[in-house]
């Protein structure tokens, strides 16, 4: 399974950027999607997560300005990112819980991660 990042950009602060995730390869079934950020000197940090039902959580820093989406027949996550701010500076990670199974119907659960996109957010 490949994730693959997109959307990140130089964006002034009170713009708007919106990040997707491609899950391809030989998958399943997804559980869990979701992003992480690591900004400069910092240490990486959950931002939002969104489980195959629609369910979302939200890092209390961007309650009310980030919104996450997924489309299950795509494979594919969304960071909606609105009102941003300078202190959003930082590279995105997206990840994916994928449940798979082996020959012996034994559940898998393995969590693959994207390469990073950046986000500037400077006037």
């Amino acid at each position: 399974v490949q994730l693959q990042a997109s959307g990140g950009g130089l964006v002034q602060p009170g713009g708007s950027l919106r990040l997707s995730c491609a899950a391809s390869g030989n998958i399943y079934s997804i559980d869990a999607m979701g992003w992480y950020r690591q900004a400069p000197g910092k240490g990486r940090e959950l931002v939002a997560s969104i489980t195959s039902g629609g369910g979302t959580s939200y890092a209390n820093f961007v309650k009310g300005r980030f919104t996450i989406s997924r489309d299950n027949g795509k494979n594919t996550g969304y960071l909606q990112m609105n009102s941003l701010k300078p202190e959003d500076t930082a590279v995105y990670y997206c990840y994916a819980d994928h449940r798979g199974y082996t020959d012996q119907e034994e559940i898998v659960l393995t969590k693959y991660w994207g390469r990073g996109t950046l986000v500037t957010v400077s006037s």
